[in-house]
């Protein structure tokens, strides 16, 4: 009997290559103990064998074996590691043997991969971080409960993700600590050791409340993607029994209060009600962003340029980025393009302080000439970054057209690329229902060659923009 011993429940490389000696030698599945660290797995097991990947022979596996390996041998089962050496001693004779969905040893592995995928996203999703004061300054403690071994594969993401935060995460299986630039490992934690709840965490459940909207909720969908395991973890889930019980309560109400009078018709002011409550969350979302870390843009930036306008606007007009002047300034359109788009709003009879302009990327991308600072168009990574923001300011607002002025502001909203000479002019439907009308941007008519006529472009710019808020009088 061989018995091998691994570093960690997740040693995956130490398995590789102790399967690797003992598959060149046609040592049977059965013949071979895996043990994890000094923990005794038989009493006639033997002294572990000496596993030296450097020495062990090459060996040609296909890369979807080694991907469906490394997923699984996270798993916690514990005969993972014996059942991946008896599939390789088969893919060995059997090299097509991955491609037999009746296979019922391979189909289990499968399923212990897709359980450890599972998990990572849960993890990625799931996870929340809770502000906590220490001599340093300001650490950022999450307690989380993995299925299984994920937590150093998922330490890469988390670096990257939260870079420049000193944070903290505490499992039963071990923690991760990272201080903005070393990542060190720590031994298992208890519950009690992570913070309870912190003080940006009420300004969180107050947004959430804000945006939240009922009518959307579906128990059945939501309980699948987030079981509620994973809600004691999250500050937002203790709020949502009581959202939605209110919610009830107000729909029970109206049914009660409809039979009990003729029909009403409903008032302008009763129907702008959708965004009651806007106004604070709007505000903490503004906050939010100036903290944006999403993409590297906030470094050259001397700020964030975040939306501006009524929270119930009707109509949501985004652009690209900010200019130079935005940029010091802090307000969407207020340079050179901002003039033209004045001038158009107002030829269109549209009331800029009615309407919520933002833009689709809240930080001002350059490239520096000297003492200039010439306008750079962000690229996909930038916009998808910042496609964030988008969404949340839409779902507050809530808003019953969006005007997307050119091609950045069009990827953002419908997370594809646009061709604005094919789509000007005319509205598509966003994700959810919203009419989107697609134009030109105000800075693409100060950019015209001196050949071209540039009164018929800026009318044709109005009438793009007085078609759109037509549509919406029409649909009234």
């Amino acid at each position: 009997m061989r018995m091998v011993r691994l570093d960690a429940e997740d040693d995956f490389d130490g398995w590789r290559a102790a399967a690797r000696m003992l598959a060149a030698e046609r040592i049977a599945a059965n013949e071979v103990l895996w043990q994890i660290g000094d923990r005794p797995v038989d009493l006639f097991g033997g002294e572990p064998i000496a596993v030296d990947a450097a020495q062990a022979p090459p060996m040609r596996v296909s890369r979807a074996f080694l991907d469906l390996a490394r997923d699984a041998a996270l798993h916690s089962e514990p005969e993972r590691f014996a059942l991946l050496y008896a599939l390789l001693l088969r893919l060995l004779d059997q090299p097509h043997l991955l491609q037999d969905r009746a296979d019922r040893p391979l189909r289990r592995l499968e399923g212990l991969a897709q359980n450890v995928r599972r998990d990572i996203h849960k993890m990625h999703a799931f996870l929340r971080f809770r502000e906590l004061p220490d001599g340093d300054g300001t650490r950022f403690v999450a307690w989380y409960e993995p299925e299984h071994h994920i937590l150093r594969r998922n330490a890469a993401f988390f670096v990257e993700r939260f870079t420049n935060m000193r944070w903290s995460i505490l499992t039963p299986r071990g923690a991760l600590h990272w201080d903005g630039a070393l990542l060190t490992e720590g031994p298992p934690a208890q519950r009690g050791d992570a913070p309870g709840d912190d003080p940006v965490e009420g300004v969180w459940k107050a947004y959430y409340s804000a945006i939240f909207n009922p009518a959307r909720v579906m128990p059945r969908a939501m309980l699948k993607e987030m079981p509620r395991k994973y809600w004691r973890n999250m500050p937002e889930t203790a709020l949502v029994p009581q959202l939605i019980a209110g919610a009830r309560k107000r729909e029970l109400a109206m049914i009660e209060q409809d039979r009990a009078g003729p029909p009403r018709q409903l008032d302008t002011p009763t129907i702008r009600s959708r965004g009651a409550g806007g106004d604070d969350a709007l505000e903490l979302l503004r906050q939010e962003a100036t903290a944006c870390r999403r993409c590297p843009l906030w470094q050259p930036a001397t700020q964030t340029v975040f939306g501006e306008g009524p929270h119930d606007a009707e109509i949501m007009i985004v652009g690209e980025q900010p200019g130079d002047r935005e940029d010091i300034v802090g307000r969407p359109f207020m340079g050179p393009a901002g003039e033209v788009f004045d001038r158009a709003m107002a030829a269109a009879g549209i009331d800029r302080a009615r309407a919520y302009v933002t833009n689709a990327v809240k930080h001002f991308k350059f490239e520096p000439r000297g003492k200039r600072r010439l306008h750079a168009r962000p690229h996909a990574g930038e916009v998808d970054a910042c496609r964030w923001w988008i969404d949340q300011e839409r779902a507050i607002v809530r808003p019953r057209l969006v005007i997307a002025m050119g091609a950045t502001a069009a990827r953002s909203l419908t997370g594809k690329a646009m061709t604005i000479g094919q789509e000007r002019g005319r509205a598509v439907l966003l994700a959810d229902g919203t009419p989107c009308w697609i134009t030109v941007h105000p800075s693409y008519l100060l950019r015209l060659p001196p050949e071209a006529d540039a009164d018929a472009e800026f009318s044709r710019y109005v009438a793009d923009l007085r078609k759109a808020a037509s549509s919406l009088v029409q649909a009234a």
